[in-house]
């Protein structure tokens, strides 16, 4: 028995293929933006509705089905009004060209955030200030966003090695930065219960690796008792970093160049993994 090919690869068959790789691209994004944010439990809660309406159709009660028929047809309205933070949110990056491409523009910009990160932690490592800084990758941090004190401004060393001043106003909690630019100071991270952990790390790298479990957060600690440099991501933890192995991970992370997407984050993690046993 043949398979006549010929009929199975129309043009009608691909363009429902298409079809169902843009929803799902479109499902992706969605789920991307609500991650990590309060949105995330709505959209639960939608879903349950949409479960109970199919039940009382199959089991047939009419009362339940017309209740969740007028919960859904309001629904549309209430949706935009509960989730206007991440539409507006979905529609900046859709403007950007975020969604297909970061531009020359975007690349800029994070060199310029590299920069001005290099130069604080260079200062605050030689004098020992310590510091927490958290940069937003793909999943929303919204809900530790809100914890902190805002600030929306550009990111430059100078900023952020006053926002880490000791005994000043923000210096104690981490600073989230997001699209480039510092969102909030002072902003409380979730702490691990890792018992793997070294017991001589203190609060700021409990926060670091708390962040990294629950997130895709790129976080940045100097350590106040010996200014050494540590940095997290997806549970993993780096320590003693010296300014080229820093520099090199944040670009490499950051900068979306072309020479630089075969060069994945945890290649760097299995280069300097041994460092993750000195003190």
């Amino acid at each position: 028995m043949s398979i006549n090919w010929g009929g199975l690869v129309t043009w009608g068959h691909m363009v429902n293929i298409l079809d169902i790789i843009v929803v799902w691209f479109v499902v992706y994004e969605l789920m991307v933006l609500l991650r990590g944010t309060k949105a995330v439990q709505l959209f639960r809660g939608i879903i349950i509705i949409v479960v109970i309406k199919l039940i009382s159709v199959v089991v047939g009660l009419q009362t339940v089905s017309w209740i969740m028929d007028q919960v859904i047809n309001w629904g549309v309205i209430a949706m935009v009004v509960i989730f206007q933070p991440e539409i507006r949110r979905g529609l900046e990056h859709l403007g950007r060209g975020s969604f297909f491409a970061r531009g020359k523009q975007k690349n800029k910009d994070e060199k310029h955030m590299i920069a001005g990160l290099d130069s604080a932690i260079q200062y605050m490592s030689k004098r020992r200030i310590g510091a927490l800084i958290t940069i937003q990758m793909n999943t929303g941090l919204e809900d530790y966003i809100e914890t902190g004190i805002a600030l929306n401004a550009e990111i430059t060393g100078e900023l952020l090695i006053n926002i880490f001043i000791p005994n000043t106003p923000l210096h104690d909690g981490a600073v989230i930065i997001k699209d480039n630019k510092i969102a909030v100071a002072a902003a409380y991270l979730p702490l691990s219960e890792s018992n793997l952990i070294p017991k001589e790390l203190g609060t700021r790298h409990r926060a670091a690796v708390g962040i990294s479990e629950v997130t895709d957060a790129i976080t940045i600690v100097v350590s106040e008792e010996t200014g050494a440099v540590t940095i997290t991501r997806n549970n993993q933890l780096i320590r003693d970093l010296s300014q080229e192995d820093y520099l090199k991970l944040l670009n490499t992370e950051l900068i979306k160049d072309d020479d630089k997407k075969n060069n994945p984050f945890w290649e760097f993690f299995e280069n300097f993994g041994h460092r993750g046993n000195k003190k």
